[in-house]
């Protein structure tokens, strides 16, 4: 059986290294992967977008309307934007950070009000995390990503040690310990949500 992934956030938000780890983690397993990413403009903070699909047989990475097993969504405004693109029983993993896109910066909009209720009342399969204050805990907030793969690690029943291995061979030499806590962080914090 296939699944897609949709992982969305901005710019910064390490979007397109978790989908390499999610795109590692399944070909560890033996699995067919297929990646697309979206920039747009990621650079000046706008929206990101990263498809994995895998299985035994993927002909194609693009995850369509309707069709996201999982949507990690780093940033939950981007989490309200792409719920359409989620099944009727998939699943969110959702970061509880706000960042404001330019047109709210610039005063043209207002950044939309209670974006958790509206997520709630489509989503049944829902987990918010405040992703951000474990980083900041840690001591570095570029670790957002890897805390909601912990969660995810953690949601799919899948050791940390496993994901551990897969963080190790993807990131940067000097970064793996703080990765691999932010890692365990997150796996702790969604077992005990």
């Amino acid at each position: 059986m296939t699944k897609s992934i949709l992982i969305v956030g901005v710019g910064g938000q390490g979007t397109l290294l978790t989908g390499r780890i999610m795109g590692n983690h399944a070909m560890e397993k033996g699995l067919d992967v297929k990646m697309s990413e979206v920039h747009g403009m990621a650079q000046r903070g706008g929206s990101v977008v990263m498809q994995v699909k895998y299985g035994e047989k993927v002909y194609s990475p693009l995850v369509d309307l309707g069709e996201a097993d999982i949507i990690f969504a780093f940033e939950k405004l981007e989490a309200l934007r792409y719920l359409p693109y989620l099944k009727e029983d998939g699943v969110m993993i959702v970061n509880t950070q706000r960042i404001d896109p330019m047109p709210v910066v610039m005063g043209v909009e207002a950044y939309p009000d209670q974006i958790e209720e509206k997520l709630k009342a489509v989503c049944k399969n829902i987990c918010f995390m405040d992703a951000l204050k474990i980083a900041e805990e840690i001591g570095n907030v570029k670790v957002v990503n890897m805390i909601m793969i912990g969660a995810y690690a953690a949601y799919i029943g899948d050791s940390v040690e496993e994901w551990e291995e897969i963080v190790e061979k993807t990131v940067p030499p000097k970064t793996i310990e703080m990765n691999k806590e932010a890692l365990r962080q997150g796996y702790k914090a969604y077992l005990n949500k």
